[in-house]
């Protein structure tokens, strides 16, 4: 039988192509179960046992529950990301070669490049207009049409054994062969707004696999998808947040744009998001800075992100004594030097909320001769001070066009984040 929050994270992915489709999808999610939308520009009247969301230039957003009962001010807070390595499309078309139609496109993020090849892809974002004079922006999917990056040909290839991609040379998306196509006007068309393209001032559109997640294995005990880094970890803050009721803490999922590239922007881990929210809350409950400020000192974060499983064709680059397992539960993610924020603290907190939830607890640390990611939690942890442990679950082909997880551990992560709301 396959696992219901599973199929609920793969109608999800497939929903969300794009941060601002996550953060749509997020608000739909929370709106349903009761959450009222906050502005930022707006002052803000919260109330005991209230839940609420806050979103930023839509590809953030923050939700959070506020107990009934607080006789002081603390945070447990689960963090994401709402972005994945992708191609996003540049603002000019490109000049093509002989009498192919191409667009340039950036590669955002740590792509594997490879993975693109040969793949059909539709297109998804966001357009800015100037109708008239006023602003508007719209949320759009091109899914009828499907557009792809080919591969050269192996009897054109000097190097057939090592692909070396130039990303400016070699991965053009191309579109048609007609150049007097107008691929805007077939955006606006096909998502029946009435503009002309010469209308669309600007956008943040983003190449996606049009292949729909599934499950996979010979006992469904997989499922591909893409962006499983880390909208899986998106999915299962919400479920776990709209689930639970806080004891004595205010809980919050905080989804943030822009991670795989940094966190360094308006909406991003290291901006001043987070921290204008959870000082609003602290003085709509307490009325005082000094509130803020011991609060933090209490509080928690789960820094979630996906974790590396061992690799069978690859178990080499792996420490051998950290072999985190698909469907074996939770990955706490250590590094010595705080590519995670995990502590010896922190870690110890998590498996605590792992064995109160009956769930088994796995452990990854990177080998000292391969590099290590990161995540939004040392960003976090740097700038508020609040205690934090990097987790996830684990997966492989991370940073594919398609990746591949666990279809029993989805649920695993939500019942840990659902123990941690409950405090």
């Amino acid at each position: 039988m396959r696992d219901p929050q599973a199929e609920k994270l793969l109608t999800f992915i497939d929903a969300c192509p794009s941060p601002f489709h996550a953060v749509a999808q997020a608000k739909e999610q929370l709106t349903s179960s009761g959450f009222i939308a906050l502005n930022e520009d707006q002052e803000w009247d919260l109330k005991a046992g209230g839940a609420y969301f806050v979103e930023r230039s839509g590809g953030s957003i923050i939700a959070f529950r506020i107990p009934e009962i607080h006789k002081e001010v603390k945070f447990h807070i689960v963090g994401a990301h709402t972005d994945s390595p992708c191609f996003k499309m540049k603002p000019n078309p490109s000049n093509g070669i002989a009498n192919y139609y191409q667009w340039g496109a950036e590669t955002y993020g740590g792509l594997l490049k490879n993975s693109w090849l040969d793949r059909d892809l539709h297109l998804s974002g966001r357009l800015t207009l100037i109708i008239n004079g006023e602003m508007t922006t719209k949320l759009v999917s091109l899914d009828s049409y499907q557009f792809r990056i080919p591969q050269l040909a192996i009897h054109l290839d000097d190097n057939r054994e090592a692909l070396k991609l130039n990303p400016q040379q070699h991965l053009t998306p191309i579109f048609g062969l007609e150049k007097d196509k107008d691929l805007l006007q077939i955006i606006l068309d096909d998502n029946n707004i009435e503009a002309t393209s010469m209308e669309v001032a600007a956008f943040d559109l983003f190449l996606h696999d049009s292949q729909k997640s599934a499950f996979g294995g010979l006992n469904d005990e997989f499922i591909y998808a893409p962006r499983l880094d880390n909208l899986a970890m998106c999915h299962a803050s919400l479920e776990a947040l709209i689930a639970s009721k806080p004891r004595s803490a205010v809980t919050m999922g905080a989804l943030f744009d822009h991670e795989e590239v940094g966190s360094v922007s308006d909406r991003g881990a290291c901006s001043s998001f987070l921290p204008a929210i959870l000082e609003r809350i602290s003085l709509s409950l307490k009325g005082e800075r000094e509130a803020y400020l011991a609060a933090l000192s209490r509080s928690y974060m789960l820094s979630a992100d996906m974790a590396h499983a061992v690799h069978p064709n690859y178990s080499e680059r792996h420490d051998r004594d950290h072999y985190p397992l698909i469907n074996h539960g939770p990955v706490i993610k250590h590094n010595a030097n705080q590519r995670y924020a995990t502590n010896s603290e922190t870690a110890a907190y998590f498996s605590l909320l792992c064995q109160e939830s009956g769930i088994t607890v796995q452990e990854f640390v990177s080998r000292n001769d391969c590099p290590c990611g990161s995540t939004i939690g040392p960003s976090v942890a740097s700038k508020l001070g609040i205690k934090t442990v990097d987790v996830g679950n684990p997966m492989l082909s991370m940073h594919s066009i398609r990746e591949m997880a666990g279809s029993k551990d989805h649920a695993k992560m939500i019942c840990v984040f659902e123990e941690f709301f409950s405090k």
